[in-house]
């Protein structure tokens, strides 16, 4: 491992996050607010802090798989700590535990809050805890399709040939085209919802920071009941049409913008996968609220829809309690924390992709018990899926669900109920950010005790940079020197 590299990376990495920190600093200096000067020291701190590692550590070295694991998993805790400055600082997050878990919960964007009055924290703050996720989002869109497939991990190793991303034998300069295509992208997506949003009634700043934390489907709002705030059908329907695009494989967006049209979606087995289980899940809720009470009516419509596609995609927006709602439809909220959005989205979860193969895969294994000789495999989009891929997923599959049981286990330890405990590790390795019951929609994670929000930090980690990323630092031979 060369930790020289590995650190002027990630210094340099944090000199751009303290740039970002310009936006809010104008927006406290505009509305006065004495959270400036927090937000100006966090600023200085960070841009010096992280200059003076990448120039003690300057490195010509070319980055390998073992230095680009480490800085993926190194940079991600180093933003949040980094990050976590101007709520420490401002004084709207005192407590190091509570200011990182926030800070980790934007940039992995999680959307699990420790913050019990939204509305009282300064505009600067809230507009930096939308920016960590909006700036997450767009980070995990460039791991999942640029970054990971060449260290060889996540879903995305089926589409080398199709996304235009790196191989391993040119990572450069395809990353920095692949970023720049993405950003193009994601900021036409941003800048259009704030239009919309502008256009029923939604102030400039609500409309920017849910733009900010719907595209990276985040889920941070500037209200304490979320998007529940609004009892506008318009705009929980803009921000559900949102939701539902930032869950779409970004490449899909690039390709229907570049002259493929709709086509580049219906095309592709993921996304109709990806549309069947939003349809579905958004029936059997939709009828199970109206055989409960809630009839027919379009806000049952509404509510059905909203939270299906917010707990899909991780979002985590809320427009109802859903953890009163009938017994089926939070276990099948609970089941959907588990699926989340498509491969090279901004959505959390264990993908599409992955539910999809493993699918696939089970039906085959049925073929080969009736047909012995014959030869079945496995093929997404015509594209016949290699051995070592479908290894790939069966072991992530494993490992997903082993953490989640241990992770269950010791948030049951520290005293939380069986629910509670269960749903906040599914919603924080998903990266949704409400679970059920103490840390259902209506509720936060500030009763979680300190160990826990530790906990629950690592799986927020574990959860955005696709497990093995993680786990695999672990491994004595990853630092050995060679």
């Amino acid at each position: 491992m060369k930790i020289r590299l590995v650190l002027y990376v990630i210094g340099f990495l944090q000199v751009c996050i303290g740039l970002t920190m310009a936006l809010p600093a104008w927006c406290a200096w505009y509305y006065d607010e004495r959270a400036l000067g927090a937000i100006l020291w966090s600023m200085a701190i960070s841009v010096v802090g992280g200059a003076v590692i990448a120039a003690l550590a300057r490195s010509d070295d070319d980055i390998r798989v073992r230095e680009g694991f480490a800085i993926v998993t190194f940079g991600w805790i180093a933003a949040a700590a980094f990050g976590s400055l101007p709520f420490m600082l401002s004084g709207s997050i005192p407590s190091f535990t509570d200011a990182f878990f926030e800070t980790l919960s934007g940039f992995t964007t999680t959307g699990a809050s420790v913050l019990t009055d939204i509305e009282g924290q300064p505009l600067s703050i809230l507009l930096w805890r939308s920016q960590t996720q909006w700036l997450g989002g767009m980070g995990i869109i460039v791991l999942s399709i640029a970054i990971l497939p060449f260290l060889g991990v996540g879903g995305m190793q089926l589409f080398k040939a199709e996304v235009p991303g790196p191989t391993p034998d040119r990572l450069k300069p395809r990353i920095s085209q692949t970023a720049t295509l993405l950003w193009a992208v994601y900021l036409l997506l941003t800048t259009l919802e704030i239009l919309l949003l502008r256009l029923g009634g939604m102030s400039l700043f609500d409309s920017l920071n849910h733009a900010f934390t719907t595209m990276a489907t985040g889920g941070f709002s500037t209200k304490n009941v979320s998007v529940g705030h609004y009892q506008s059908a318009y705009i929980q329907y803009v921000i559900a049409l949102f939701m539902f695009l930032a869950g779409v494989n970004f490449s899909l967006h690039y390709r229907c913008l570049t002259g493929r049209g709709p086509a580049a979606y219906f095309h592709d087995r993921e996304w109709r996968f990806y549309v069947s289980i939003l349809a579905g899940a958004t029936l059997v809720v939709f009828l199970v609220n109206w055989i409960y009470g809630a009839g027919t009516s379009e806000q049952n419509f509404r509510d059905s829809v909203f939270q299906v596609v917010s707990i899909t995609t991780t979002t985590g927006y809320a427009t109802a309690d859903f953890d009163a709602w009938a017994p089926l439809n939070r276990m099948m909220l609970l089941a959907l924390m588990f699926v989340g959005g498509c491969a090279g989205s901004t959505g959390g979860g264990m993908k599409m992709i992955r539910l999809l193969l493993l699918l696939k895969h089970g039906k085959t294994e049925l073929k080969k018990l009736l047909h012995p000789k014959a030869v079945v495999v496995v093929k997404i989009n015509r594209i016949r899926v290699r051995p070592e891929v479908m290894l790939n997923v069966l072991g992530f599959f494993s490992l997903y669900i082993a953490l989640f049981l241990f992770f269950s286990f010791v948030m049951a330890g520290l005293g939380l109920d069986v629910i509670t405990a269960s749903s906040s590790v599914a919603a924080t390795l998903g990266n949704i950010g409400p679970g059920l019951a103490g840390v259902g929609p209506m509720e936060n994670f500030s009763a979680v005790p300190s160990v826990g929000k530790w906990m629950l930090s690592l799986c927020m980690l574990l959860g955005r940079l696709e497990v093995f990323t993680v786990i695999v630092l672990f491994m004595p031979e990853v630092w050995r020197k060679f």
